[in-house]
């Protein structure tokens, strides 16, 4: 497993905005191109007034800001980055209450930010194929009782539903229901043909055999958990990480917006072997096309 990143490493990297803005370019477009415009192939200069590069024969302005999570962002850019930074050194996420006091701006911006780079995590997750041993589980997020009271018969609770192979990746969807319409077309879509599935004695996945896996399950209300090596605590010790850290980062999460949390948790879940590489994917940007 590889360290972290330091924060004396990120500061001595990205010290300011301008060296920021240089990272990005260079990201996005590299030291030299063809102009979209003139068609020349050359250099594009620093553009002082304004967050931009201008081509070297014509002067045509490169934004490589459009097309990321800073695009029509007020906000310093070594902030943006440095927000980053964080959401890659926690295991429990980052509040917007959190964003807030660190940089002494608005509630508003600080949410904004967050929402942003979750959805940009979510952009770089991927989403299998998975094979081999996939343990397959639901949970319910959210809602509560009268009283404050939380539970599983709760009202207004979002069916969570989550797919991992065994030491490797999980995905996480947010589904409608826990039908064996709805559950067996997720494992349709995200796991190969032929992988054993592991699961619990739900009677929605029953019929995995008829559409071509090897199904193993465990009777938890047995008090059963681990059955000649089938069980799916693994995807259950996601969830557990999933709801303690919004109760205690975020407190409360609505449907609307639960798919962004489910894609950050996921994404660093699924880097959680390389911490140090965690931040440096989020500052990897694709080519502009």
């Amino acid at each position: 497993m590889t360290k972290p990143i330091t924060m004396q490493e990120f500061f001595a990297q990205f010290p300011d905005d301008d060296t920021c803005l240089d990272h990005l370019m260079a990201q996005r477009y590299g030291k030299a191109f063809e102009c979209p415009k003139c068609r020349r192939f050359g250099r594009f200069y620093r553009f002082a007034a304004e967050k931009a590069y201008a081509c070297q024969w014509c002067g045509h302005h490169v934004h490589p800001m459009v097309g990321t999570p800073f695009e029509a962002s007020h906000t310093s850019l070594q902030r943006w980055y440095y927000a980053m930074y964080l959401f890659s050194m926690t295991r429990h996420g980052v509040s917007a209450k959190e964003l807030q006091r660190q940089f002494g701006c608005s509630y508003k911006t600080a949410w904004r930010m967050g929402h942003e780079i979750r959805k940009y995590m979510g952009q770089l997750d991927g989403q299998g194929p998975l094979d081999g041993d996939v343990e397959a589980d639901e949970t319910y997020v959210g809602g509560r009782r009268k009283g404050g009271k939380r539970g599983r018969g709760a009202p207004g609770k979002t069916v969570v539903f989550a797919m991992q192979e065994r030491d490797g990746e999980i995905i996480t969807k947010v589904v409608p229901d826990v039908k064996k319409a709805t559950l067996t077309n997720e494992i349709e879509t995200h796991v190969t043909k032929g992988t054993t599935v592991h699961t619990d004695e739900l009677q929605s996945y029953n019929g995995l055999r008829e559409k071509g896996y090897t199904h193993k399950r465990v009777q938890h209300s047995a008090g059963e958990y681990v059955k000649d090596g089938s069980h799916v605590n693994a995807v259950e010790g996601f969830f557990s990480i999933l709801k303690r850290s919004i109760r205690s980062t975020h407190i409360w999460v609505s449907q609307r917006h639960l798919p962004k949390y489910l894609a950050e948790f996921e994404w660093r879940h699924n880097l959680r072997k390389e911490p140090r590489r965690m931040f440096l994917q989020l500052v990897t940007f694709p080519r502009a096309s």
